[in-house]
């Protein structure tokens, strides 16, 4: 197995971000008189928003969209962190020679906002903005390894949801899972990944093992 390129999911899998969504969910479903769901929310996290919106508020979409930008900039830098171990594993990665980029189902202004915050830098960063089909369908991931000029199999995918797992295999790239974000590991399993992690020393130690010489 020989590897030119990782792309990453960000939420959940390079960021801890995942309070400051269920913090911000939270706030929008009681502004609009929701009945809050946060088994329900967490389980569609990975999916674009819009579609999150269309899920719970029905024709009232916008205005649930509106509130979720306001809440989620207005409180961004107070509960936005990377994981401890995520510079381990982007710096364990570029010291093999892999190349690296981030697919995320988050639209653009909340990722160049996220990448700012946290000092993140990849070679290509597709959002939700980026391609007309989103994860689980191949399109993002399909997008980034053209603009890379990669083969899918040449490449992976690591994400935390299930929607990661599905979008990878469907992109042709190897398809791992961690499990320190948005989905249990048998959620992750249920989707017949190529490898799941649960240590980060784990993720990198399996690229090293399977990187050229």
């Amino acid at each position: 197995m020989d590897f030119s390129a990782v792309l990453f999911d960000l939420d959940g899998t390079l960021t801890d971000s995942l309070p400051l969504i269920n913090h911000t969910y939270e706030q929008v479903f009681q502004e609009l008189g929701l009945v809050w769901q946060p088994t329900a929310v967490m389980d569609m996290i990975g999916l674009p928003l819009r579609q999150i919106a269309r899920t719970f508020a029905g024709d009232r979409d916008e205005e649930f969209l509106r509130l979720y930008q306001h809440y989620y900039m207005r409180d961004h830098d107070q509960w936005m962190r990377t994981f401890p171990w995520t510079q381990n594993i982007l710096g364990g990665l570029q010291e093999l020679g892999l190349r690296l980029g981030v697919v995320t189902s988050k639209g653009r202004a909340g990722t160049d906002r996220t990448m700012s915050f946290t000092g993140l830098h990849f070679e290509v960063v597709v959002t939700a903005e980026d391609t007309p089909a989103h994860k689980p369908e191949p399109g993002p991931i399909l997008y980034a390894l053209a603009a890379m000029g990669v083969n899918a199999a040449a490449a992976a995918y690591v994400g935390d949801s299930s929607y990661d797992i599905l979008a990878g295999r469907a992109a042709g790239t190897f398809a791992a899972g961690v499990t320190w974000g948005a989905a249990s590991r048998e959620r992750l399993a249920a989707c017949e990944p190529d490898a799941i992690f649960s240590e980060w020393q784990d993720l990198v130690g399996f690229f090293r093992r399977n990187n050229r010489p």
